[in-house]
């Protein structure tokens, strides 16, 4: 059975000392919470990393966008 499909939740998070909302599905938000623990680190801070990693890029996505690809890239990885 095909669990159900919930909109987005936006929450606040704090990146570098500043405020920002993020809005990601249940799902998401429940598998980057998981990389954090499993990295013994807060969501900000996780959150903060994938920020850099994303400025890095050529073309950098916006922050959720971000969020979503390094989380599958981690779930291929794994």
């Amino acid at each position: 059975m095909t669990p159900p499909l919930h909109p987005p939740v936006k929450r606040s998070v704090t990146i570098a000392g500043h405020p920002t909302s993020i809005s990601l599905e249940p799902l998401f938000w429940d598998a980057l919470e998981a990389e954090a623990a499993r990295q013994a680190l807060p969501v900000n801070a996780l959150v903060a990393r994938i920020d850099v990693a994303r400025m890095e890029a050529d073309d950098p996505p916006n922050l959720t966008s971000a969020i979503r690809q390094w989380l599958w890239r981690r779930r291929i990885a794994d």
